[in-house]
């Protein structure tokens, strides 16, 4: 009897920890540290998340990226909730969108950059729309143009590529700002997989 009293509690343990741990989560800034605006320091960042109430935040680079653990799975409760954390800390707007690991995992599973062929001047990107966004008719190829390739648009992201020394990158962000609004926020593939090994330590 007493055995089985103490493996009930053992597994009453078990199973609060694992609620406790939360569900594994990316934040994306817009804009900070770029062009000498908005500059924010990557510790007072991560302190900034560990207020809010977040567990095991971490950032990632210098342009925004915070990884952590919450309690609330929904992107949207949470980006607002931390946009309004980031304002009061830092006195002004940043854009977050929040992806889940699962979601950006299903994200490098869908192989949108497979048979591209990366030279040193070859930029992946990836935009993410952030809930709410308008929706829009024009597909990929609509997009694209000949200075860059839109690959893929969804309605949590559009993923793109183009060659730096035929394009310049504001020139595609400019296009998708206007086409999807200035909340969008790109990174890079490189950091997208810097994240996804960030969730794994």
């Amino acid at each position: 009897m007493e055995e089985r009293h103490t493996e009930t509690i053992m597994g009453k343990a078990t199973q609060k920890k694992e609620r406790d741990a939360g569900v594994k989560c990316a934040a994306f800034l817009r804009g900070i540290n770029v062009g000498g605006n908005k500059i924010i320091s990557m510790a007072v960042l991560k302190k900034a998340f560990e207020k809010m109430g977040f567990a095991n935040a971490r950032t990632l680079l210098a342009s925004g990226n915070v990884v952590f653990e919450s309690l609330k799975a929904g992107q949207g409760g949470l980006s607002r909730k931390i946009e309004d954390a980031l304002e009061k800390t830092f006195g002004h707007e940043i854009g977050v969108v929040v992806r889940t690991e699962e979601e950006l995992r299903e994200l490098k599973a869908a192989e949108v950059f497979k048979g591209i062929e990366v030279t040193p001047a070859t930029r992946l990107y990836v935009t993410f729309r952030p809930d709410g966004t308008a929706a829009t008719g024009r597909s990929a190829g609509e997009l694209s143009q000949k200075d860059f390739e839109v690959l893929r648009v969804t309605a949590g992201d559009v993923c793109s590529v183009l060659t730096v020394k035929d394009a310049q990158t504001v020139k595609l962000m400019a296009v998708l700002d206007k086409e999807f609004g200035k909340r969008v926020t790109t990174r890079n593939w490189n950091t997208i997989e810097k994240v996804l090994r960030a969730f794994e330590n």
